[in-house]
């Protein structure tokens, strides 16, 4: 017997788009005198308004795009476009725990794709 909740679905957001999510929740809790946030999600929702440098729409393009290329896969794109890196050495860092590493021109086209919306 387990004491988890069995998981339904999984999906990936960036920080963009739980940036919208928790406004929505935030401004339910605002309407609500009697419901006041928690403070996991005030953490939260500062936290997304601290990191959240693109809007929603524009980070999905930009994980689409980076899915074009062949190294790339969800987790990684969407890891990305959260950290918008700058130099080969922040893109190598979302690939440090993968069993492969990007040479330099995959590494520049990763590089190419995020300075398009940075």
């Amino acid at each position: 017997m387990t004491i988890f909740k069995e998981k339904l679905s999984e999906e990936y957001l960036t920080v963009s788009q739980a940036k919208e999510l928790l406004s929505k929740v935030e401004a339910e809790r605002a309407t609500d005198e009697d419901r006041e946030m928690r403070y996991e999600l005030a953490r939260a929702v500062d936290h997304v308004n601290r990191f959240a440098f693109l809007d929603p729409d524009e980070s999905l393009e930009l994980v689409e795009e980076l899915l074009e290329l062949e190294k790339v896969d969800e987790p990684q794109a969407y890891k990305i476009a959260d950290l918008l890196p700058r130099d080969r050495t922040e893109v190598r860092a979302v690939y440090a725990q993968e069993r492969y590493a990007l040479d330099g021109d995959e590494l520049d086209a990763v590089l190419d794709v995020v300075a398009k919306y940075a």
